[in-house]
């Protein structure tokens, strides 16, 4: 089977996302899998290089469809937005913000084009962008505005468990706030399509709000005014959903592969459960866009940028489920 091209955006070219993308280019997960195209500066990349020592060589394309695969080298598009001399590392400056986001809309421009088969993104700086006068907040925000999707899904998959999330950066109250039926409902719609365009069956799993469901109303009435009516609404309508399942079993067991996919009520709920087993393999998918995305779910860390301390593991766990997804996907839409 033909490998599927994965568009890799580096980054904040400050932060290590230069390093993993180059690193993980090394890996034999990504090699055997996919054919990365890195999205950025041909200079960055070469002064990483430079700075790991890594046995890489730069093949400068145009387009996605001159891509080679040759040991010891990486298909890389140049974009041109940084000036190297005035780079550094570790460091917030809207030059990195503004590049940034470059390499995204590139990348965009790609998929949506169908000249790559999805996308995995390395981490960006909120306050690079924000100096950058760039006006989104992050990555989700960004590629729905450029692809032109209203509210994306995202979904965290690590080994067997696929978690999605029903709010995300809102604070815990306002999450509270949000655990509506007719949210619930518009949810469990939208996560199961999710799962059938990645080729995944099975059930989804919604998780409970309060301790132990709220005991019949003792801890929080959340269960029985929202959630429950929510599913079992649902079930009506034919779709394959159950719970709520009490929020401090639900994701061992999920770990387990006992259901497709839980929906976690809040952003902390899913993801303290699934950084806290694996937070190297712990991958971001977001779906509802007319292309896959995949994403390492760390920061910039630029404490340790430009020093070859970063590991790339994350970067080669969103590669992989990017090629494992693409057929899916693109069959899908």
């Amino acid at each position: 089977m033909k490998k599927p091209k994965i568009g890799i955006p580096i980054g904040d070219p400050a932060g290590i996302g230069p390093e993993i993308a180059l690193k993980a280019c090394l890996h034999e997960d990504v090699l055997s899998s996919s054919i990365p195209i890195l999205i950025g500066d041909v200079s960055v990349l070469k002064h990483m290089i430079d700075i790991c020592q890594l046995p890489l060589q730069i093949h400068l394309i145009k387009e996605p469809d001159e891509t080679k695969e040759m040991k010891g080298f990486v298909n890389v598009i140049d974009v041109k937005s940084v000036d190297i001399d005035q780079l550094q590392f570790g460091t917030v400056h809207p030059m990195n913000g503004k590049a940034a986001f470059d390499y995204i809309k590139k990348t965009v421009e790609f998929a949506m084009n169908r000249k790559i088969d999805a996308m995995a993104t390395t981490p960006i700086n909120k306050e690079s962008l924000k100096a950058a006068n760039v006006p989104y907040i992050g990555h989700t925000e960004i590629l729905a505005d450029l692809s032109h999707t209203k509210d994306p899904l995202t979904m965290f998959q690590v080994e067997k468990e696929r978690v999605f999330f029903l709010s995300r950066h809102v604070s815990l109250k306002k999450a509270i706030e949000l655990v509506k039926k007719d949210r619930l409902m518009d949810y469990i719609k939208r996560s199961l399509e999710a799962l059938e365009k990645l080729g995944v069956k099975g059930t989804l799993a919604v998780a409970g709000l309060n301790p132990h469901n709220g005991e019949h109303g003792m801890f929080g009435s959340e269960e029985l005014d929202e959630i429950m009516p929510a599913i079992e609404e649902m079930k009506q309508k034919g779709f394959d959903v159950t719970g709520p399942i009490p929020a401090d079993s639900i994701f061992a067991l999920g770990l387990s592969g006992k259901w497709a996919a839980i929906l976690s009520l809040y952003h902390d709920q899913g993801h303290i459960a699934t950084k806290t087993y694996d937070f190297h393999k712990t991958i971001s998918i977001t779906s509802g866009m007319p292309f896959l995305r995949t994403s390492v779910d760390h920061g910039t860390a630029l404490d340790i940028a430009g020093q070859n301390k970063a590991n790339p593991l994350s970067m080669v766990e969103a590669i992989r489920l990017a090629a494992e997804y693409a057929p899916y996907f693109i069959t899908a839409i």
